[in-house]
């Protein structure tokens, strides 16, 4: 083990995720654990710059596993992209004593860490924390699992309207230019369509498929689509498409939006939180740095920082398989 850390500092960056309070937890007691002192930045890279940095023991993170979204709170950095602003949060942490920083967000949160290491030597682990799960290196981020329980619960709600009226609902969620949330989503909710950016179905095939839907007896349909995905420039563009071209469907648009993001995370999400973030203590220690914690086969990993932020999720093609066949 290092002996050169004794202090160290977490901050949330990005997109707030459920499970985030839970890794805050973790790294917070592991270090206790560890004779270590540990620090929370608030509001991320830009609490970091403004010096907004308190103590974080284990009872301060009391009562915080089954909260939703972050204690530290969260908030975007244009000061952090510059390299005048890097330094003033380097000196800050300097004034602190702290030796090392655990990074908990997305891929944008992950290169702002990159670059903060390799401008200032600052040994910086990062916690995969968004509910995309859009990042290289991980089988599962922090807040997936929670947001994809959500998804399915607003959609059984909108099943019972699309079924009560014969409507046809296009359900839009989260995801970016990943698909993840849209397809295990509309397994799981028992989707007619999923509609994903990694495979284009385009607007004649989804007609047709709509159609014999309809030839086969179904008098309502619920039709997930992620917001990267590119058939059409938004959902609405999409829905006025399907109810010009098949009348005998009426068609409601239903954006869930940011509810994705919040509430209480699940069991799954609670555990992996912390186990990342107490993993992430121990690689400081172990002297590693520029690395993800990650799952993969229910355990943990390490990949390069620049890797998990370059490298591309893929979609599961056996889950592409398992919704073809079940829209039958």
């Amino acid at each position: 083990m290092s002996a050169t850390i004794s202090n160290i500092a977490v901050l949330t960056s990005g997109g707030d995720a459920p499970g985030m309070n839970a890794a805050i937890r973790s790294v917070a007691r592991s270090a206790s654990f560890y004779n270590l002192k540990c620090f929370g930045i608030l509001r991320g890279y830009q609490g970091l710059i403004e010096g907004k940095i308190k103590v974080l023991g284990p009872r301060n993170v009391n009562n915080i596993i089954n909260k939703g979204g972050t204690i530290l709170k969260s908030a975007r950095s244009d000061e952090f992209r510059t390299k005048e602003g890097r330094a003033k949060a380097y000196e800050n942490l300097q004034k602190h004593n702290i030796d090392a920083l655990v990074v908990i967000g997305g891929d944008g949160s992950f290169t702002g860490g990159l670059i903060f290491q390799q401008e200032f030597g600052i040994p910086v682990i990062g916690i995969p924390g968004t509910i995309d799960n859009d990042i290289f290196g991980t089988s599962h981020t922090i807040g997936y699992d929670t947001a994809l329980n959500t998804v399915v619960d607003a959609v059984d709600k909108i099943r019972d309207t699309a079924i009560s009226h014969n409507r046809l609902f296009f359900v839009e969620v989260m995801g970016r230019d990943a698909g993840h949330i849209a397809l295990n989503t509309g397994i799981g909710a028992g989707a007619e369509e999923v509609l994903i950016p990694e495979e284009n179905m385009g607007l004649d095939r989804l007609l047709e498929s709509l159609k014999r839907s309809k030839k086969s007896g179904k008098l309502s349909s619920i039709v997930m689509v992620a917001e990267g995905d590119k058939i059409g420039k938004n959902v609405f563009e999409l829905a006025e498409y399907i109810e010009d071209n098949l009348p005998s469907y009426e068609v409601r648009v239903s954006v869930l939006g940011h509810m994705q993001r919040g509430g209480a995370p699940t069991c799954f999400d609670r555990v992996l939180a912390s186990r990342m973030g107490l993993r992430a203590v121990e690689e400081l220690q172990n002297g590693v740095s520029g690395h993800m914690i990650g799952i993969a086969d229910g355990k943990m990993i390490l990949t390069p920082l620049e890797k998990a932020i370059k490298g591309e999720s893929k979609i599961d093609s056996e889950l592409v398989r398992v919704s073809e066949i079940m829209r039958l």
